[in-house]
């Protein structure tokens, strides 16, 4: 069996004359999703696969779909003949169009193969000689493919070589998504090696040498080092750093990219025609001095470094001179080019040296992007962005950047090794501060990249309402790290007289391969956010903004004024340093998810306008209308429907009554008002999406233990496929007390599965609350009937895309990301809650 390579980005030609086998090569080794089929085009724009009229068309279509595939990262397999140049010529620039590698698959079985599969099918009669002119331009054009631009050309040349074939999907090299690290990220060394060795000693590496005293190796019990390049030139040691860090690549402690002086100084050891200048001198001669073993080691390494690596999932981008987003993970001579020199604009400053375009002032991706290239006196982050390079050898220093901590580490250069031909660049300003917000990064169509479900969009028309909203209502966005998503309610059950139940939340859980599960109490309350600091200077050093923290609601409103919020939000500080959160999660700060109860402390306008005063209009009416109709019946009327009518309805008044004031108890400032914590969203440098909601309730409980008399613990069950009747069993106890109900959470808290990201949560409500929502006479047959058809699809995605995006918030949060990435993501929430939705789901 013969193995082809295909990367797992690339575009895929296949070549071959009609009846080579082509299409059945395509079903065989790639999805039907993944091959554009020329025929199956030329049926879309004409309804008949054969109709040659319709080929110009086609193509059209056929290059447009390509193009959107390769755009998002998708393999892509070209189903047509392509045996002319110039057919093949537009696939190699939509290749490098979207910097993705061209592969050849060249089918050329005999002849007569070829024509018997023709005359075997009736709409392909068009006899032998399509076949031999076919045939006619593949070999003409075979030995040119190559040169044509593919990367990489297989033949198969016999039936059976064809049915023998394997396809392997291989990983790009600089795909190190799996490599989650930690890291230090070292900028550009230009042969200070003696720095080199202290910043590594400083970084906690432990350095190897030989019998010489040479390094030849670094080790780091939890790190890796990846270096941004530029390892050579102008510094006093070019062979002692490329001996350590290649060592270092070689045992697996380190990773490189190639920098352009590496570039240089191979082409110039290659032979080839070089200016010796900017520090290229003193690397030959310097390695002049080495054996011809060592140097050919160098000419090696260099060789086979590469533009650029993607790590963690896609969060890190290392490369030397920057990277911009839509580049991330390609390979083309064009993303090396820019990997090496950045992009200039065409112009040369009073130097005579290429003014640098500043690419990172218009970076909006969620890759962090580290580079070197451009030395600065200090490192500065710009949207996401970083350069390391702070001329250690012109003077300056090494740095090293931790990642994720986002931690920098310096180590000043002995000397002036080289003297710059300019001074040091300062970074030019961003456009704006990285905490200053502009309004053009919330309206019009917004596309946020999330690292859970992928990009999510928001529509112009949705910022509206959003900015309505943020800007009279919300607190400073300073301290708006998170917004609560909605959530999505179970199916309408089956079971007479109720719109929602348990086993609908089982089920559609269970339909998703999500089996273990908790059932929480929902509260009679508000959710709530709760930023909380540990002590009165931390917000203002991390955040910018004096005070202790935030309590805010769903749309980012404080709940309270600014006292009030100050006095609880130094009770919680206490409550949490008690329980011992600050200290065993090493953190200044504290993002809580929670319920603050009663919901009168916020919804008491809510209650006294419109749910008490429907309960006193009908508590005010219904009786002397049933008076009234007693009278008539009385008096020989036949009013019997009218009157049992309206005493149902007078019941359905004093349930809702009696509903609604469950939520309600006096409160005097903060007495009566008690936080029930549900989980623990984020803190410095870390969140928690990814921990099971065992391990937040923990927490929550010591929060209880702690203060009793403020925080409320939440009622729990955890079931699994064996237990689904007592879950059923505890929501029928909770609901029968006069309780809201239950949400239904997978146990793990985030969950991806086969189909997707999984709901975080399903809301099942009683059926008397659901009075509250729906209307006093909800449960009367002719609404009820109504209401159970409930359409819910929409509501289960907007639930999804507002969760995945506040989960990004959280990240950029964690992570110490400038405020307008973060806030972002939080009026991306607000912005999606304004899509015509049912509110009462």
């Amino acid at each position: 069996m013969v193995s082809i390579a295909v990367p797992a980005l690339s575009l895929v030609v296949l070549v071959g004359a009609s009846g080579s086998g082509k299409s059945t090569f395509a079903r065989k080794h790639f999805l039907g999703t993944e091959v554009i089929s020329s025929d199956v085009c030329r049926g879309l724009v004409s309804d008949d696969e054969n109709d040659q009229a319709a080929t110009k068309d086609a193509f059209e279509v056929l290059h447009f779909i390509a193009g959107k595939r390769l755009a998002a990262g998708r393999l892509t397999v070209i189903d047509a003949t392509n045996v002319q140049p110039e057919a093949r010529k537009e696939l190699i620039a939509l290749a490098k169009e979207h910097d993705v590698l061209p592969v050849a698959i060249v089918l050329d079985p005999p002849e007569q193969v070829c024509v018997a599969r023709n005359e075997q099918r009736p709409d392909r009669q068009f006899g032998k000689k399509v076949v031999e002119r076919q045939r006619s331009q593949l070999r003409r054009g075979l030995k040119s493919l190559k040169r044509e631009g593919f990367r990489t050309v297989h033949t198969l040349s016999s039936v059976e070589e064809i049915d023998a074939v394997s396809i392997e999907r291989t990983r790009l090299f600089n795909d190190l998504t799996d490599q989650t690290g930690p890291f230090d990220i070292v900028g550009d060394i230009h042969g200070c090696r003696a720095e080199l060795e202290q910043l590594l000693t400083t970084l906690g590496y432990t350095i190897t040498r030989d019998p010489e005293g040479r390094p030849v190796d670094a080790s780091h019990p939890t790190r890796k080092a990846i270096f941004v390049g530029d390892l050579v030139d102008r510094g006093p040691d070019t062979p002692g750093v490329l001996r350590l860090v290649m060592g270092m690549v070689r045992t697996g402690h380190a990773y490189c990219v190639t920098g352009n002086h590496e570039a240089k100084l191979l082409r110039s050891m290659q032979g080839k025609k070089v200016r010796v200048n900017h520090g290229l001198a003193e690397s030959l001669e310097q390695l002049a001095e080495e054996s011809e073993e060592f140097r050919a080691e160098v000419a090696t390494f260099m060789d086979g470094l590469i533009s650029h690596y993607v790590f963690d999932a896609g969060n890190l981008v290392v490369s030397h001179a920057g990277l911009i987003e839509r580049m991330h993970g390609r390979t083309s001579g064009r993303v090396r080019s820019f990997c090496l020199y950045g992009e200039t604009t065409g112009e040369t400053d009073e130097f005579g040296l290429p003014i640098r375009y500043p690419w990172a002032n218009e970076y909006r991706g969620r890759a962090m992007v580290v580079y070197g290239h451009t030395p600065t006196p200090e490192p500065e982050w710009i949207n996401n962005t970083i350069c390391l390079d702070t001329g250690c050898v012109f003077g300056g220093s090494l740095t090293a950047l931790r990642y994720p901590e986002r931690d920098l580490v310096q180590i000043e250069a002995a000397e002036q090794y080289y003297k710059p031909a300019k001074p040091l660049h300062v970074p030019s300003a961003p456009e704006r501060e990285p905490d200053v917000l502009d309004i053009t990064d919330v309206v019009g169509r917004r596309v946020i990249e999330t690292a859970t479900h992928g990009r999510i969009s928001v529509r112009a028309e949705q910022a509206g309402a959003a900015l309505e909203v943020m800007s009279r209502f919300a607190i400073d966005p300073r301290f708006l790290l998170y917004l609560p998503p909605t959530m999505s309610p179970v199916a309408t059950s089956p079971v007479p007289g109720l719109l929602e139940h348990p086993a609908q939340a089982f089920e559609a859980y269970k339909g998703q391969g999500v089996t273990e599960l908790v059932c929480e109490e929902k509260h009679m309350g508000s959710r709530a956010v709760v930023l909380l600091t540990r002590d009165d200077d931390v917000a203002e050093k991390r955040f910018g903004l004096a005070g202790r923290g935030a309590v805010h609601t769903r749309t980012g409103r404080s709940f309270f004024d600014p006292t009030l919020t100050d006095d609880l939000l130094g009770r919680l500080r206490e409550v949490a340093e008690a329980a011992g959160l600050f200290e065993e999660l090493d953190t200044s700060w504290l993002l809580l998810d929670a319920e603050l109860l009663p919901w009168s402390a916020k919804a008491g306008d809510l209650l006294r306008n419109q749910y008490a005063a429907v309960g006193a209009a009908a508590r005010s009416s219904l009786p002397a209308a049933t008076a009234a109709l007693e009278s008539a019946a009385a008096a020989g009327l036949d009013v019997r429907e009218m009157l049992e009518r309206t005493k149902r309805r007078t019941a359905n008044a004093d349930r809702f009554t009696e509903a609604y004031r469950r939520y309600c108890w006096p409160t005097e400032g903060l007495d009566g008002v008690r936080l029930a914590p549900f989980q623990l969203l984020a803190s410095e440098g870390a969140t928690y999406q990814d921990k099971p909601h065992a391990w937040h309730f923990a927490l929550a409980d010591r929060m209880v233990a702690a203060g009793p008399s403020l925080i409320t613990a939440t009622r729990r069950l955890f079931v699994d496929l064996e237990s689904w009747d007592a879950g059923i069993k505890w929501w029928e106890e909770l609901t029968g007390a006069g309780g809201e109900g239950m949400v239904v959470k997978p146990a793990a808290n985030l969950v991806r599965t086969a189909k997707g990201l999984a709901q975080p949560g399903l809301k099942v409500r009683g059926q008397e609350y659901l009075r509250i929502i729906y209307g006093p006479d909800y449960t009367e047959p002719e609404n009820f009937s109504r209401l159970r058809d409930r359409k819910l699809g929409h509501k289960r995605s907007l639930a999804l895309r507002e969760y995945a995006v506040g989960l990004e918030a959280l990240e950029r949060a964690a992570r110490g990301e400038p405020l307008w990435r973060i806030h972002e993501c939080v009026f991306a929430v607000l912005a999606l809650e304004s899509e015509p939705v049912d509110p009462r789901l």
